[in-house]
C-alpha cells in the first residue's frame, strides 16, 4: 500500500508549501485519525483521516498554476496580521486554494507564482535546487565594473556570503542605473541588501524572471493562468 510522508500529502491538497506543513506539523496543529502529530516523518497511507485545525484534509484533484505581476504595496502571504493587501487580494473568480511560491519584498513587484501543487512548489523552492530568480533594480549612480564583479564573484551580506551571480547593466538614467542581476538563492531581501554592500542602494526592484519563466508583458496588478511546462 502506497504510503506519503504528511507534509507531502498536505501539501498535495493545497493546504501550504510542503515547508510550511512542516511547521504546521511541528506546532501540532494536525492529526491523524485522531491523534495529534508532533513530529516530522510520519506517513500517510491509503484510509488514513487527516485533519488540519480539526478540518477533514482532502486531495485535490485539479493542479493550479498561476503567474502573477505583482505591485509593490502588496505582502505575499494568504493572510497578514496587519491587514494590509494581499496578493490573494488581486486574484477573482479562483475556486481552488492556491500558495504564493516563495515571497516577494511589499516593496518589490513582478513576478509571482501561485499554485495548489506542492511538488512544483518544493521544486521551485528547496535550496538544494538552485532554482535561479533574475531582477531587474534601479540603482542610485553608475556602478562601476569593478563593482558589478563584487557582486559576480559574491560578497559578505549579514552571516553569510552570496552565490555567484550573473550581472549585466540593461539602462542608464541621469541620476540611476537599471541593473539586471540573476541568483540561484533566494535568502531574505538579498538583492537589497546585495546593492546596499556595494553602496549603490536599489530605488526599485523588480522581479522578471523565475527559472525558465518569463514575466513578458503581463501587466501590473494583473495575473493569468500557465501550465506546469511554463514553469518546469
Amino acid at each position: 500500500m502506497q504510503e506519503y510522508r504528511l507534509q507531502k500529502y498536505m501539501a498535495d491538497c493545497g493546504i501550504a508549501s510542503r515547508r510550511k506543513c512542516e511547521e504546521l506539523i511541528l506546532a501540532g496543529k494536525v492529526s491523524i485519525n485522531g491523534k495529534l502529530v508532533h513530529e516530522l516523518g510520519v506517513k500517510v497511507k491509503q484510509g488514513d483521516t487527516v485533519r488540519y485545525n480539526g478540518k477533514i484534509v482532502k486531495p485535490q484533484n485539479k493542479m493550479v498554476y498561476i503567474m502573477m505581476n505583482k505591485p509593490t504595496g502588496y505582502v505575499t502571504t494568504v493572510k497578514d496580521q496587519f491587514d494590509r493587501p494581499t496578493v490573494m487580494d488581486l486574484l477573482e473568480g479562483i475556486k481552488e486554494r492556491v500558495y504564493p511560491v516563495g515571497r516577494l519584498d511589499y516593496d518589490t513587484s513582478g513576478l509571482l507564482i501561485l499554485t495548489n501543487d506542492g511538488d512544483v512548489t518544493y521544486k521551485l523552492t528547496h535550496p538544494s535546487n538552485h532554482m535561479t530568480k533574475t531582477y531587474v533594480a534601479e540603482v542610485i549612480g553608475k556602478p562601476t565594473e569593478q563593482t558589478l564583479d563584487k557582486l559576480r564573484n559574491g560578497l559578505e551580506i549579514d552571516d553569510y556570503k552570496t552565490s555567484p551571480a550573473e550581472v549585466r547593466i540593461v539602462g542608464e538614467k541621469p541620476q540611476s542605473t537599471l541593473v539586471e542581476i540573476t541568483i540561484s538563492e533566494g535568502r531574505n531581501r538579498q538583492v537589497r541588501k546585495m546593492c546596499e554592500a556595494v553602496d549603490h542602494p536599489a530605488l526599485k526592484l523588480r522581479r522578471t524572471k523565475v527559472g525558465k519563466l518569463e514575466l513578458g508583458n503581463l501587466s501590473r496588478g494583473k495575473w493569468k493562468y500557465i501550465s506546469i511546462d511554463d514553469i518546469l
